[in-house]
C-alpha cells in the first residue's frame, strides 16, 4: 500500500514538531489520511502517538508544522491559526469512556446535538440510529453507570458519531476491557467507522488492534515514524529491527549481505558463537552488498524437519515445546541463539530432538539494524 499524497489527503499533517520543555515530544512527523479511512499510530508509551492525536484535536498546540482537514487550515503556526477545539467538529473516543454518570444513554448520546440547538425531532431521529449502530437500542433509557464497560465504549461512540463530525479520534479506547471485549469491539469499531464513512486515526499500543482494524498503520518510537504501510506490509516486510520486534515475533540474527543475486534478492551470512550459515532473502530497501544487516524470519516461516534436506540448513536442539492446536510453538538451541519455529502438528516434534531448520527464502528478509 503507497502512503496518501498530501494534496488527495482530507486529513493531512505536516512536519509536526511538538516540544514539552526540553523534551521533543513529536519530531518532523507528516501523514496523510484519505477520506472516510482508517489510520492508527501504534507504538509504545512515550512515543508521541497520543500527543500527536491532541494536537490534531486542537487540545495541544504545536511549534512547528501544519494540521489541515478537507484542505483547511487547523492549526499552522507559522501562518497563526489556530481553530479552537470546539469549532473543528472532531468526534473523539476516549479511554476513560467520558460517560456522564447522571445522565442516561439517550441524554449522553443526545448531548452534542443539544449543544448546538438541533431540533428536539431531529435530535430523537439522530440518537436513535446512533444507537441502533452501535446495538444499544434497548439500553436508551438506562443510567450510564448501569451499563457494562463494554456497553459504556459503545455509548461514548454512539455520542462521538452522532453529530456527523469530519473526523473521528480514538484515544486508546479499549484499553481498559478484558481480552474477550477487547476482541468484540475492535471489530465492532471498525465496522461501524465502514458503515458511517468517517475519516478516524486510532491511537494504541496493542499491535493486535492495530492489525485487525487499520486501512494503515504508522508505527512510532521516540517522536517519530519509523515506518507506515498496510497492516500486512508492516508485519511482513519490517525496515528495521525496532520494528520486527515490535509488531509480531521474530528471529532476528545480525550478519552481513554476501551478494545481491536479483533485485531485491540476495543472500546474507549470519553467525552465532562460531557458527554460520548463508540464508538465501528478500533484501530491504536501501540494502546493498556487503552491508551489515540482520536478518529478520517470522516464526511461521521456518521449517523444521527431523533429517537434512538440502543445504543450507540450520542444525540445532529443541529445548521446549508447546502445543496449540493448529501447531507447535517450538524452541530450537543453535549455540546460544535460540529460534522461535511454528510447526505443524505432524510433524510430532518433541523436546531433545535433533532438527533442521530451512528459513523460507521468500520470506526471509535482511533488515536494517
Amino acid at each position: 500500500m503507497q502512503a496518501t499524497p498530501a494534496e488527495t489527503a482530507y486529513l493531512a499533517v505536516t512536519g509536526l514538531v511538538k516540544y514539552f520543555g526540553d523534551d521533543r515530544a513529536v519530531d518532523e512527523v507528516s501523514f496523510a489520511v484519505a477520506r472516510a479511512k482508517l489510520l492508527t499510530l501504534l507504538g509504545p508509551s512515550g512515543c508521541g502517538k497520543t500527543t500527536t492525536l491532541m494536537c490534531i484535536a486542537g487540545l495541544h498546540r504545536f511549534d512547528v508544522g501544519e494540521i489541515a482537514v478537507g484542505g483547511v487550515p487547523y492549526s499552522s503556526p507559522a501562518r497563526g491559526v489556530f481553530v479552537p477545539p470546539e469549532k473543528r467538529d472532531i468526534g473523539m473516543v476516549f479511554q476513560s469512556y467520558a460517560i456522564w454518570p447522571h445522565m442516561t444513554v439517550t441524554e449522553n448520546v443526545a448531548y452534542p446535538l443539544s449543544i448546538r440547538k438541533l431540533d428536539p425531532a431531529e435530535i430523537a431521529e439522530r440518537v436513535d440510529a446512533a444507537l441502533r449502530l452501535v446495538g444499544l437500542q434497548e439500553f436508551a433509557g438506562k443510567l450510564a453507570t448501569q451499563l457494562s464497560g463494554g456497553q459504556q465504549q459503545r455509548a461514548a461512540l454512539a455520542r462521538a458519531i452522532v453529530f456527523r463530525p469530519k473526523l473521528l479520534l480514538f484515544d486508546e479506547p479499549l484499553s481498559n476491557l478484558d481480552l474477550k471485549l477487547r476482541e468484540q469491539m475492535r471489530t465492532e469499531i471498525k465496522r461501524i467507522q465502514r458503515e458511517v464513512g468517517i475519516t478516524s486515526v486510532y491511537v494504541t499500543h496493542d499491535q493486535a488492534e492495530a492489525l485487525v482494524m487499520s486501512d494503515e498503520i504508522i508505527v512510532m518510537s521516540k517522536g517519530r515514524i519509523e515506518q507506515r504501510g498496510s497492516a500486512h506490509d508492516i508485519y511482513a516486510r519490517p525496515v528495521n529491527r525496532y520494528v520486527s520486534n515490535f509488531i509480531g515475533v521474530a528471529n532476528l540474527l545480525e550478519g552481513r549481505v554476501l551478494r545481491v543475486t536479483a533485485p531485491g534478492r540476495g543472500e546474507i551470512e549470519v553467525s552465532h558463537d562460531g557458527r554460520g550459515v548463508v540464508v538465501p532473502c528478500l533484501l530491504g530497501e536501501g540494502i546493498a552488498e556487503g552491508d551489515s544487516a540482520l536478518l529478520c524470519v517470522r516464526p511461521e516461516n521456518v521449517k523444521a524437519l527431523p533429517q537434512p534436506n538440502g543445504d543450507p540448513h540450520i542444525e540445532g536442539e529443541i529445548t521446549h515445546t508447546i502445543f496449540l492446536g493448529n501447531c507447535i510453538d517450538c524452541r530450537v538451541r543453535w549455540g546460544s541463539f535460540e529460534w522461535k519455529v511454528l510447526a505443524h502438528p505432524r510433524e510430532m516434534l518433541a523436546r531433545g530432538d535433533r532438527v533442521y531448520l530451512y528459513p523460507d527464502p521468500k520470506h526471509s528478509r535482511a533488515v536494517r539494524p
